[in-house]
């Protein structure tokens, strides 16, 4: 166990570093969903990508420059996992992938057994690319299947058919033993019964990981400016219980709010958000964060796919500054004389650091060790402790002297949990919004 020491209040110091992750974000896809806020940016109609063909030479060579660019930051750590997000990544073709990865591991040491994840979409792909991807390194498929039902496919704005997301599956399994699909219920016009033949279709797929989760309607999303009609919240709630009933009874571990694993299946990447691990965030829109002995920093990359190749963000001059209680905080403010792919980064004041670990670690079902509040933020318990105790006592929390999870009904009202560890200081506005996953749950 990491032992912690403070030099006053406020003040964080790590005795050891956590886990260290990537995620890379490729952000093209052939249509963009009407239901999707992921930075993701259609092919066709893109002025760069004429006839459709992806810049994937250029893209990977800036994704690289970046993940150069932050070495001297992670010296002597090694990866834990990869995770390729987007958009939709397997519209890169498998020369692209295998130039990353081959880059990724001449850059950085991965742990033996490193869990390399890509995103594929139905349709996007068949079985020799799957071939082709699993020589390139990748060891994971997540397949953003959605749902079995056409009508409900075809609501939901997504290009393949049902039968596509069969074979897209079975191919999958063909060259990967560790396959998730994703799916989504609450969908417009889904009764009940609709929403059980979606999980009795996956779970006869076979895969070793899914991931359900409950369409939300987002800000800057179509749906969003022209809302479909959706379930009742009541019927939404059935539905939840139902994939949990269905997945339990199928021998699939609920491990985290939207994710459900065979044992010895969970995912290695997002278990390490949810614990409050460090990741490099490279690719157009991607963030990450890096914990250092005495502060954990973030950083964010310009958005648009043209704007991130042409180096249209600015190089952070870091400046010294003070915390609301006094503590010294790292800032950065652009270099207009160094262009560089980074929108923004920052230090986290210590203050944020209790609300951004519990953002993360009670979407955990099982929660987590007490002693690991300490070790990934550097401030000891007594920071969050009368929100804890509060938290206990309007039963939201269970908590014992190792560990401390959230209740029954702290899972179906995790806004107002998370809502007790928000503080003065913290930059969230008016309200907590965790209805919609925090990460990717693929």
């Amino acid at each position: 166990m990491s032992k912690i020491a403070l030099e006053r209040p406020g003040v964080v110091k790590l005795a050891a570093l956590p886990p260290l992750a990537l995620y890379v974000h490729i952000p093209w896809c052939v249509r963009k969903c009407p239901y999707c806020d992921f930075n993701s940016h259609e092919v066709l109609g893109n002025s760069h990508e004429k006839a459709g063909a992806l810049p994937e030479a250029e893209y990977v060579e800036k994704l690289l420059r970046d993940l150069e660019a932050m070495l001297p930051s992670v010296w002597g750590r090694r990866l834990t996992s990869v995770f390729i997000g987007g958009g939709t990544p397997s519209l890169f073709s498998p020369e692209a992938i295998d130039q990353l990865l081959s880059a990724v591991r001449a850059r950085l040491v991965l742990e033996p057994g490193a869990e390399i994840t890509l995103e594929a979409n139905p349709g996007t792909v068949e079985a020799t690319r799957f071939r082709g991807f699993r020589d390139a390194g990748v060891n994971r498929i997540s397949l953003g299947v959605q749902s079995f039902d056409d009508a409900m496919l075809s609501a939901l704005g997504r290009i393949h058919s049902a039968a596509e997301a069969r074979r897209g599956v079975q191919a999958a399994l063909a060259s990967f033993d560790n396959v998730n699909i994703d799916l989504m219920y609450g969908l417009p016009g889904q009764t009940l019964d609709m929403a059980r033949a979606d999980i009795r279709e996956a779970l006869a797929c076979g895969t070793p990981h899914l991931s359900a989760y409950q369409l939300t309607i987002e800000p800057n999303t179509a749906f969003y400016r022209r809302p479909p009609p959706l379930p009742e919240h009541d019927t939404c709630a059935d539905m939840q219980l139902a994939v949990e009933e269905a997945l339990g009874a199928a021998g699939y571990q609920h491990y985290e709010t939207s994710a459900f694993a065979r044992p010895g299946q969970r995912c290695k990447h997002n278990l390490n958000y949810w614990e409050f691990g460090d990741y490099l965030g490279i690719g157009a829109g991607a963030h990450g964060k890096v914990s250092f002995p005495d502060h954990v920093r973030r950083h964010e990359r310009i958005k648009q796919p043209r704007d991130y190749l042409e180096n249209r963000g600015q190089a952070p001059i870091s400046q010294a500054a003070q915390d609301r209680d006094g503590g010294s905080v790292t800032k950065s403010v652009p270099d207009p004389d160094f262009p560089s792919t980074l929108a923004r980064e920052f230090t986290v004041p210590p203050a944020e650091l209790p609300f951004e670990f519990m953002l993360n670690a009670l979407r955990l079902i099982d929660g987590f060790p007490l002693a690991l509040f300490g070790e990934r933020t550097g401030l000891p318990l007594g920071a969050v402790l009368r929100q804890l105790q509060d938290a206990e006592k309007r039963g939201l929390l269970v908590r014992d002297v190792q560990r401390v999870r959230p209740s029954e009904r702290g899972r179906l009202f995790l806004n107002e949990l998370l809502a007790l560890f928000v503080g003065e200081s913290t930059d969230r506005g008016s309200s907590v919004r965790v209805a919609g996953p925090a990460t990717r749950t693929s």
